[in-house]
């Protein structure tokens, strides 16, 4: 028996695979890169002892692990056919086949008749890209070949025949990866409507720490991330590994250590009991899962995501305008000569996209009506919106308007004239008093595409508010489960609406952060992180997502100074401050503010315009602050960076502890100086002596390991630091 053995290398990390033949290749080991390209040797220092009261034969953790190997734990494949055979395969004919960046295996059970194919790849920026197939050989079906196979369209949707024995019920696929001995701790993303993306921590002990999503989307409270590291890991230390499914709908996340001492992460999409039913020759396909394995703590993982992220097709490559979004500033009052002055206010402050929100279609003064009617109401709107959309272009400003296609209120002329275009059940609840809508369904994916193509060219919009704010409850159609089929549906319907329009941008937006991941984004421009504007709030939601994403792509709006989400009322400088760091924007009656509050706001977006090339093209660091109740972070790169400071509570020291500017070059000195519009004024007390200055320079080596002192903060108030190179230490 011959076994294949190589390093799949990206640039800081690796993967150490064994392939023996006609088996299922074995990682045994995921971290940083080696040295030199001995993989035998690797392999023969990495491959575990065989424990006791065990199958006899060396019981590995493949890449498809099977109970019919002796595997005990999580399997990756679940499911039988409909005469109940096929349930635990026996994959006894294997193939793999090598390429530079990865491999692709192809696995058959000959006997039972099923096909599985797992794909296993690393790029230059460490990002691991693993997915999985599944293929009915059944009946005579011709095999799909060695190549990594396509799913079969209309997967989930009720099929012309009834079911037959030799069909095959799929209830899980999941993308396996080992991780190493070291990790220790779990680290899961949960949440809520309004405070998304909150990071928990679990000792990683014996059994499974399982993150199940059935809610239809993406969710605020189940997002698709997880983490293991090692024992105490931060944002600046400790042995990471991560992992991403990059889908819109429901699904599974699983950390599991076995009592054999393996350490696995699973990934996949959650299917319902008969959702996805593979008649002969049909194909499934996992959504790929994203990974990354980290030497530097959690700005390791947001490195190498980061780095993926933006060099992926779909990514934006012009400036991310500032935008002003009206939902805070009207909510469902819409008038035209309020606007037009809402729209004038903003263009001389330096808004670059003005976004019409909710409000604007038939019937629709309040929530509980007009989804689905997607018409200019003439009665709010008598000329149409074009009006509106010219004015806003005159003063120099992009156009952009608020859908929810996807829902529809029993209080439209959709629903009553055919109550079967709900995909949920109408006798079950609704949510913000809709349903889902049916978009599988061709009649209706085509009005939408419809609607959408010519709202877009009556108004010239150059943007969409994309938004979903209800989740699936028994989304089903003719009793079959159809979440599956929904989300491939909203991706051929964004990717229609995309393709007929050159330049069109799309925010994913979910009742806030409900739809965040890296599969809607391959066709959006920018997600919502939250429906709050609260920045305290705020700090800590963008701070967990910013694993994951880099601030171009994480909508982040100034609000008014009481946030209606959380009656908190704070500072325009923190408000300022923490939408800065994202992709900066306006949710507020400007014809409202005061002219203070106007400069402050004109002198802050001059300043994000300047410095755009660093916020969104910088690496993003957060920082290890010995202030529990201080978060620190920043964007940088070898010229200029950004930090900010931000009290949310009180410390228990009255002297504010130094803060440390890591990621600059050691050897380069830099000049350090204050944010004044993004800047809380000083507690009290004296300031340090740099203050009267107005600047201080050192070495980025002092920078990153000392800090710079700063001014005692009242609780929820910012600081922010400019730093940019001024000379070379000598």
């Amino acid at each position: 028996m011959t076994n294949e053995m190589r390093w799949l290398t990206g640039t800081r990390s690796a993967l150490l695979v064994e392939a023996p033949e006609g088996r299922v290749p074995i990682v045994r080991a995921w971290g940083p890169a080696p040295v030199d390209d001995d993989a035998a040797g690797a392999v023969a220092a990495s491959t575990p002892a065989q424990t006791q009261a065990t199958v006899d034969a060396p019981l590995p953790l493949d890449l498809l692990p099977m109970h019919a190997t002796g595997w005990q734990g999580s399997p990756a494949l679940r499911g039988a056919f409909l005469d109940g055979t096929g349930w635990a395969p026996d994959l006894d004919a294997v193939t793999t086949i090598w390429s530079p960046d990865g491999l692709v295996t192809v696995a058959d059970d000959t006997t039972r008749g099923l096909r599985l194919h797992v794909e296993l790849r690393i790029d230059d920026h460490d990002v691991v890209r693993a997915r999985a197939a599944v293929t009915n050989l059944r009946g005579g079906a011709t095999p799909s070949g060695t190549s990594f196979p396509s799913r079969t369209p209309g997967l989930g949707r009720p099929r012309p025949a009834p079911p037959g024995p030799d069909d095959y019920r799929l209830d899980a696929l999941r993308v396996t990866l080992p991780v190493g001995d070291r990790a220790r701790e779990v680290l899961d993303v949960a949440g809520r409507w309004v405070r998304e993306f909150s990071l928990q921590r679990h000792p990683w002990q014996v059994g499974r720490i399982e993150r199940v999503n059935v809610r239809g989307r993406t969710s605020h409270e189940d997002p698709p991330l997880l983490l293991a590291g090692s024992t105490g890991c931060s944002d600046e230390a400790g042995q990471v590994w991560a992992a991403h499914l990059a889908w819109s709908g429901n699904s599974e996340l699983r950390a599991e250590r076995t009592a054999d001492g393996f350490a696995l992460l699973q990934l996949g999409e959650h299917l319902h009991p008969g959702e996805i039913l593979l008649a002969p020759g049909e194909t499934y396909v996992t959504p790929a899962v994203y990974a990354v394995a980290s030497a530097s703590g959690l700005n390791g993982v947001s490195d190498a995501f980061h780095a993926f992220v933006r060099a992926r097709p779909s990514h934006p490559r012009t400036p991310r305008p500032v935008t002003l979004n009206t939902w805070e500033a009207v909510y469902f009052d819409h008038d035209a000569d309020t606007l037009e002055r809402l729209a004038d206010v903003a263009a001389e402050l330096g808004v670059e996209r003005f976004v019409l929100d909710d409000g604007w279609f038939l019937g629709r003064r309040d929530d509980t009506a007009g989804l689905g009617d997607w018409y200019v109401d003439p009665q709010v709107h008598p000329e149409g919106l074009a009006p509106l959309a010219r004015r806003v272009r005159e003063r120099g400003m992009q156009f952009g308007l608020w859908f929810e296609p996807e829902m529809v209120n029993p209080d439209s002329e959709l629903f009553r004239a055919d109550p079967s275009v709900a995909l949920s059940r109408t006798s079950g609840p609704t949510t913000r008093n809709q349903h889902v809508l049916d978009i599988a369904r061709e009649d209706l994916a085509a009005l939408l595409r419809d609607r959408l193509h010519a709202l877009i060219d009556e108004t010239g919009a150059a943007y969409l508010k994309w938004d979903y704010n209800r989740d699936h409850v028994a989304a089903e159609r003719d009793g079959i489960a159809a979440t599956s089929a929904h989300v491939h549906a909203l991706y051929d319907l964004i990717d229609d609406v995309l393709a007929g329009h050159d330049g069109l941008e799309i925010e994913s937006c979910s009742g806030g952060g409900g739809r965040v991941d890296l599969g809607i984004l391959a066709r959006t421009s920018r997600v919502w992180a939250s429906d709050t504007n609260d920045p305290v709030e705020r700090q800590a939601i963008q701070r967990t997502l910013s694993l994951l994403l880099p601030p171009e792509l994480v909508g982040s709006h100034v609000g008014p100074a009481t946030a209606h989400t959380t009656a908190r009322t704070t500072s325009l400088s923190l408000r300022l401050a923490t939408a800065f760091f994202g992709h900066l924007g306006i949710e507020w009656d400007l014809t409202r503010t005061s002219e203070q509050e106007r400069d402050q706001l004109r002198r802050a977006i001059t300043r994000y315009r300047a410095w755009r090339p660093v916020l969104h093209g910088g690496r993003v660091v957060r920082v290890d602050h010995p202030d529990e109740h201080a978060l620190v972070h920043g964007v940088v790169t070898p010229e200029r960076a950004l930090f900010c400071h931000v009290q949310a509570t009180s410390s228990a020291w009255a002297r504010a502890s130094a803060v440390r500017l890591p990621g600059l070059v050691a050897e380069r000195r830099y000049r350090v100086e204050l944010v004044d519009e993004l800047t809380d004024p000083p507690a009290g007390g004296r300031p340090p002596a740099w203050y009267a200055e107005g600047h201080v320079t050192a070495s980025g080596a002092h920078l990153a390991g000392h800090g710079v002192a700063l001014h005692a903060h009242h609780p929820q108030t910012a600081t922010v630091l400019a730093v940019t190179a001024c000379d070379t230490v000598t």
